[in-house]
């Protein structure tokens, strides 16, 4: 059962999964109470288009991910005023990159097998350097987090009042895309770009139903994000699947990966409505003090509302 561990790049792939599942259970928080899912999943499909630039150069495809997700979250950012404006910008950005992603590969003449491999994910390709990588991203994307923790949360549930209190929302967004940017480049060798969206909005999308408070809704994420990311690596790790006629296939992580995610949420999805019901009963029947600051009055009928 433990055998897999003797081999390096197994236990190269649990450090960089935990890293990613940790960094992926914070950001998907946000991104799902600020409505940024769509910015998130556009993000990750452009990350290709930068693995391919970068592949055409004759450069590590991650560098050219990284380039073109932080570009494109910075202009998002920046060209966004209002939600449709958003949306808007999202798509334009989006289908530009895309394009400039097919440009590159038609004028590569070798087989781009990097360029492809980010988008599905490969455990077998990570190095002792890429866990490394991706624990000092990590830890710096969870720092910045920490840092912004509660102007974003603020900004995030009532951004219109955040505005008025002279808070810089729109830096604040410009910044949370960078981290989200940041969060799907060095996700891209577990899960893939086409599946990070497993890893960025599954685990939160469950635990927000579940938990009561910003902060424990967080936590659960990370637990749930951590549990999917290694039972997925293992169930990889020990694939070719030993039945006829599927004796030489071996299950992709992302597979691995999104169907624990879809498992785990569609039953909640289903029950919840039980409990949050009753919860918002008991929120509108309790009096709130007088002393209550105006965003933690709104912070947990917001986070109710953002998970129906």
């Amino acid at each position: 059962m433990f055998d897999i561990f003797a081999y390096s790049f197994i236990r190269n792939a649990f450090i960089a999964g935990t890293c990613v599942a940790i960094v992926a259970a914070v950001v998907g928080y946000f991104l799902i109470v600020r409505g940024l899912t769509f910015a998130g999943h556009s993000l990750a499909h452009i990350g290709f288009a930068g693995a391919a630039g970068a592949v055409f150069l004759g450069i590590h495809p991650v560098i050219g991910l990284l380039i073109f997700t932080i570009g494109s979250g910075v202009g998002i950012g920046f060209l966004a005023r209002t939600l449709r404006e958003r949306d808007i910008a999202i798509g334009v950005v989006t289908t530009f990159t895309l394009a400039l992603g097919f440009l590159f590969l038609s004028l590569y003449r070798g087989y781009a097998e990097k360029a492809y491999s980010i988008l599905f994910g490969t455990i077998v390709g990570i190095s002792s350097l890429d866990s490394t990588v991706t624990l000092i991203f990590s830890i710096l994307a969870l720092a910045v987090l920490c840092f912004l923790f509660r102007p974003l949360l603020f900004s995030s549930v009532d951004p219109e009042v955040a505005q008025a209190r002279g808070m810089p929302v729109r830096l604040l967004s410009v910044l949370f895309l960078v981290i989200v940017a940041i969060t799907i480049s060095i996700s891209v060798q577990i899960v893939g770009v086409l599946l990070i969206f497993t890893l960025l909005v599954g685990p939160a999308a469950t635990a927000i139903r579940i938990a009561r408070t910003p902060l424990g809704a967080i936590a659960l994420s990370i637990v749930l994000g951590i549990i999917y990311i290694w039972v997925g690596i293992y169930l990889a790790a020990i694939t070719p699947l030993n039945f006829y006629p599927l004796n030489t296939v071996s299950l992709p992580i992302s597979f691995c990966v999104a169907t624990i995610s879809f498992g785990v949420y569609l039953p909640v999805r289903l029950l919840s409505p039980l409990w949050l019901n009753r919860r918002r009963r008991e929120l509108t029947a309790q009096p709130q003090p007088l002393a209550m600051q105006p965003e933690q009055a709104k912070m947990e009928p917001e986070v109710l509302r953002s998970s129906r």
